[in-house]
């Protein structure tokens, strides 16, 4: 244990330097201003971050992971689909609700939404699309067509929408990233992989894909429709960022906070597996125990890291974003290019997902691919989010074209690519980048054009980094297909074009 531990916190120092690095890098140089107050107290979160990184890393690999596995295999084994269905709604629901993320977009919305109606619904939307990814795995339908038309409703919907309430559209498409958070991604995942490793077949690893896709899609439509039923229009006001707001008493609340959240999260899932090692699967206790020891774990680092973004990373982030805008505009775009592409190092979830594509499909898509496909992709999808800040053009002009091509591309790739690619772009909207690259984009839209553009204007960042790695991902599966094919050619070219004296003949003792 002290192993895997140790081995966890040397890839979470990997992961979380780059970004502490360039955060202090930044401080030496006339671009930024931080007080010795602010710096040390990012510094303290850098270091609580690794170790938070580490604990629910090791805690997924122990608990979240087997559980999701040991639930999908075990329900399917009962052969009792509408069992599987029903079970499988109801823990969309549930976790969907406990979701951290997701009271905070609720909070932001209360203006002119109910939060529990918001919450409830879209956990509902979560609910029965994991519902609909459950018959996918079950019945082997195609996930691009399924993706292609559900995107084409919510694309419909938003044009709907932007007939008098564009300011709705960005927080519709964010909340498809806020709903897929580090403690759903990890069990959601797993629950495929043991569904569809039971149920078998030749496809049983592309299967085991593409259930964070669809759950992403059903709380962008849910939004989307709140929004067109919705009276009045935002009126958003922003938070305090301030370092000392969350020092003191402010720190402790935090926490509290932050172990309340957590605790309702993990002890709904908790609860469920519970009543399902009773009635369905009756694990060992050596496994329980396991179980048991992860989910400690994956709580205690869970609260630390998030604690960190909030106490350290959130203010750093509104305060870059604010001096850096004020002092050039492009500037801000090369700084969103360089921070997107470490940021999503130190997404927990991440290493999660990068894990398990390794292992499903057995080192033919690497740790280290995923890795860089997914850094261009967000390092790309901040810096197009500023240069939106900075000329104030509709999200739609990126949204469209962007999930236009993605799905083109699914229809040209292996598909395990299209299912690794729509699962990824839920994983890397983690809570780093609501937590860090959000403010930035909050801080400068603020200083730019006021805090009245930020809702229309800063809003939607999460949903471009849900939606870049769609495509570098698949266009990783693209270059695979093509580099296959040379090879072919090339080995065929030199058989055909063998010598006749390369040919050894064998006297058959005629």
């Amino acid at each position: 244990m002290i192993k895997s531990l140790l081995l966890k916190l040397k890839e979470a120092l990997i992961s979380v330097a780059p970004v502490a690095l360039i955060v202090i890098v930044l401080s030496f140089t006339p671009l930024v201003d931080f007080s010795a107050k602010e710096l040390v107290v990012f510094s303290v979160s850098a270091v609580l971050l690794i170790i938070g990184i580490a604990l629910f890393n090791l805690g997924a690999d122990l608990a979240m992971t087997p559980m999701g596995e040991h639930t999908g295999a075990g329900l399917t084994k009962s052969k009792k689909l509408v069992v599987l269905l029903s079970v499988c709604f109801v823990m969309g629901v549930l976790i969907t609700i406990a979701e951290p993320d997701l009271s905070v977009l609720a909070g932001q919305v209360s203006a002119v939404m109910n939060g529990t109606v918001l919450i409830v619904t879209v956990g509902v939307g979560v609910g029965l699309f994991l519902l609909l990814a459950v018959l996918k795995i079950v019945f082997r339908k195609n996930l691009s067509q399924m993706l292609m038309f559900f995107y084409m409703l919510l694309f419909a919907l938003c044009a709907l929408l932007m007939s008098g309430k564009a300011e709705f559209l960005p927080l519709s498409f964010d909340s498809g990233g806020v709903t897929t958070g580090p403690i759903t991604v990890p069990f959601i995942m797993s629950l495929g992989v043991g569904i569809s490793t039971t149920i078998g077949g030749r496809n049983s690893n592309e299967n085991s894909f593409g259930l964070v896709a669809l759950c992403s899609i059903g709380p962008m439509l849910a939004v989307t429709v709140l929004a067109l039923l919705s009276k009045g229009s935002m009126q958003y006001q922003l938070p305090d960022f301030s370092i000392e707001a969350n020092l003191g008493i402010g720190m402790w609340k935090t926490v509290l906070e932050t172990v309340f959240d957590v605790t309702k999260a993990l002890g709904l899932i908790a609860l469920f597996f519970v009543i399902l090692q009773f009635t369905v699967l009756k694990l060992p206790k050596a496994k329980i125990i396991q179980i048991v020891i992860g989910i400690v774990y994956t709580f205690v680092g869970l609260v630390i890291f998030l604690t960190a973004v909030t106490v350290g990373f959130m203010p750093i982030g509104f305060k870059m974003g604010q001096e850096i805008a004020g002092d050039g505009k492009i500037l801000l775009a090369v700084v969103g290019l360089v921070l997107g592409a470490v940021v999503v190092l130190a997404e927990p979830a991440v290493h999660v997902l990068n894990k398990q594509v390794e292992e499903v499909t057995g080192g033919g898509v690497t740790k280290i691919e995923m890795m860089i496909a997914l850094s261009v992709g967000v390092g790309l999808s901040i810096a197009l989010s500023m240069l939106r800040i900075i000329f104030k053009f509709s999200l739609l002009y990126y949204i469209i074209p962007g999930y236009m091509l993605s799905l083109g591309l699914s229809f040209f790739v292996p598909k395990i690519y299209t299912a690794i690619a729509f699962d990824s772009g839920g994983v890397a909207s983690g809570p780093l980048t609501s937590g860090f690259i959000l403010p930035l984009a909050l801080g400068a839209c603020s200083v730019l054009w006021g805090e009245s553009a930020v809702m229309e204007f800063a809003f939607g960042i999460v949903a471009m980094v849900a939606m870049t790695p769609l495509i570098t991902i698949q266009v990783l599966g693209f270059k695979a297909v093509m580099s296959a094919k040379v090879r072919a050619k090339i080995t065929m070219k030199r058989i055909l074009s063998a010598d006749d004296e390369q040919i050894i003949y064998f006297d058959r003792g005629e």
